[in-house]
């Protein structure tokens, strides 16, 4: 077989554009060892002024000890789960009615289901927001997990087309076996959309975690508050603690890449695999 050479140029742009986007990570990393007179410094200072010293993770033990970073941390791993979770449910089976089943007028549904794309959260936040007031859910985390649990058009568009993909055999096949469609919802079409599942679960655990608005609106209590509200702690409305905003930064994106490292297979194979496995 005829092996296939690697441009240069080819590579060079990866190497480069792979260092244009690692370069903010590796300078928020860098900064957070340094003290906020070092960030500011105008001398250029290749290594860290705490680096290598005593107190090298002294920013790091300030941000969980005195701002009880950990509980802010698991509070955001708890709300993006389970609106992750929610997102899986609802999707997988808007997905699998969409591809398989047949209704008058599905497709005007799931038309108005993918303009709600379209749609900024900005112009929904307000009625939302009133209708969280209403309902008393203030000051909890339902605003933040429930919507999760109503409809998410991308994971439903993602879904519909992988569930499409599947062989309308292995459904006419279900239904000689007597089989109803929950039954073939769960134990054919489920199984078969394990990778897409899983990148559809990291798109909206990444979503949830970012979030910052919804947070804002609806969470008050200090004991409630997530890792994106938990940041602005270190602003304030003339100066900002640089030191240990980078450093807040640099332990929030930690559980995201923990996530990636440990799921990036399924993207891969979701990426590779567009058919049915045998």
């Amino acid at each position: 077989m005829k092996r296939h050479r690697v441009s240069p140029v080819r590579v060079g742009l990866i190497v480069l554009i792979a260092a244009i986007n690692i370069f903010p990570f590796l300078w928020m990393l860098s900064n957070s060892f340094n003290t906020e007179k070092g960030i500011f410094s105008t001398s250029v200072q290749l290594i860290p002024d705490l680096l290598f010293t005593s107190r090298m993770f002294e920013n790091y033990l300030t941000v969980i000890t005195e701002f009880n970073f950990g509980r802010y941390t698991m509070n955001s791993i708890f709300v993006a789960s389970m609106s992750s979770l929610g997102q899986l449910i609802v999707c997988s089976m808007a997905g699998f009615t969409f591809a398989k089943m047949k209704f008058k007028g599905k497709n005007l549904i799931f038309a108005l289901v993918i303009f709600t794309l379209m749609v900024p959260n900005e112009v929904a936040i307000i009625p939302e927001y009133y209708l969280m007031m209403r309902l008393g859910w203030l000051d909890t985390y339902l605003p933040l997990i429930v919507p999760s649990f109503l409809i998410g058009a991308m994971g439903t568009f993602l879904l519909k087309e992988f569930f499409e993909q599947v062989p309308d055999e292995l459904f006419d096949a279900g239904i000689i076996d007597g089989a109803n469609s929950w039954v073939m919802y769960r134990s054919i079409y489920l199984p078969q959309g394990i990778a897409t599942m899983a990148t559809l679960f990291i798109i909206a655990f990444m979503n949830n975690w970012n979030d910052l608005l919804r947070p804002i609106l609806y969470l008050s209590k200090n004991s409630l508050m997530t890792v994106t509200q938990a940041l602005t702690q270190f602003q304030g409305q003339y100066e900002a603690k640089w030191n240990l905003l980078l450093t807040g930064s640099v332990l929030s994106i930690l559980p995201l890449i923990a996530m990636f490292i440990f799921t990036q297979r399924y993207i891969i194979d979701n990426s590779m695999n567009s058919g049915i496995k045998g």
